[in-house]
């Protein structure tokens, strides 16, 4: 191991984003759909766990071109291995996500963190409508986003980050969470900052690949 390098950056949310969380416990009348949250806090969270395989996931489609035949986790693309590991055979991630939390709640106090949006699934075989209620954390939240990237080969890091910025040009193309393709879940990312923790790295030439990032977005608030 040759030291790690912090990653933090704003996830800033362009349109009402769904991340569900359990209703096993919902009250009559309660969204049909709630958002994850935090236990402590009762606010929404982005879990590092939904930021790691979307990015994942963005990526291995980028690299293979064939989304309808995608392969098994442990086919990935080498790089994609060494990034985010495997279990068969077992490699230990390069990359470590913390989930994110919100850091605007005081911003939101006079709306809400989050809304939720009346949807109809639609019968086609007698055009009945039923509806359902979706929870979503609002446009304009943020959350500060946390990411380790372990340094175990020096000579790999630029390769390895620049892989990772790709992921995230590719999210702020697509969405994080559910019902991306009725308009939910665009997001932005912004603000990165880097510090190493004895990685005998350049910070400089890593930070301009998460720049480029920055600026690469689809919609903005």
């Amino acid at each position: 191991m040759y030291g790690k390098i912090l990653i933090r950056c704003d996830l800033i949310v362009c349109t009402g984003m769904h991340i569900g969380g359990s209703s096993a416990f919902s009250a009559i009348g309660a969204v049909d759909s709630p958002v994850v949250r935090d236990p402590y806090t009762g606010l929404p969270i982005v879990p590092g766990s939904s930021l790691k395989g979307k990015l994942r996931t963005l990526l291995a489609r980028s690299l293979c071109q064939d989304i309808e035949n995608m392969p098994d986790l442990s086919a990935d693309d080498a790089r994609i291995l060494r990034l985010f590991g495997s279990a068969k055979p077992v490699r230990r991630s390069r990359l470590q996500f913390a989930d994110a939390f919100l850091t605007n709640e005081k911003e939101l106090s006079n709306v809400g963190v989050t809304e939720v949006k009346t949807e109809n699934t639609i019968s086609r075989a007698n055009a009945q409508a039923t509806p359902r209620q979706i929870e979503r954390v609002i446009a304009g939240a943020v959350f500060g986003v946390s990411i380790v990237y372990d340094v175990t080969d020096p000579a790999q890091v630029e390769e390895d980050l620049a892989l990772l910025a790709k992921g995230m040009k590719l999210l702020q193309m697509d969405y994080l969470g559910g019902h991306g393709s009725r308009g939910s879940g665009r997001v932005s990312l912004k603000n990165f900052a880097l510090k190493s923790y004895g990685a005998p790295v350049e910070l400089d030439s890593l930070k301009a690949l998460f720049d480029e990032v920055d600026s690469y977005e689809l919609f903005s608030v």
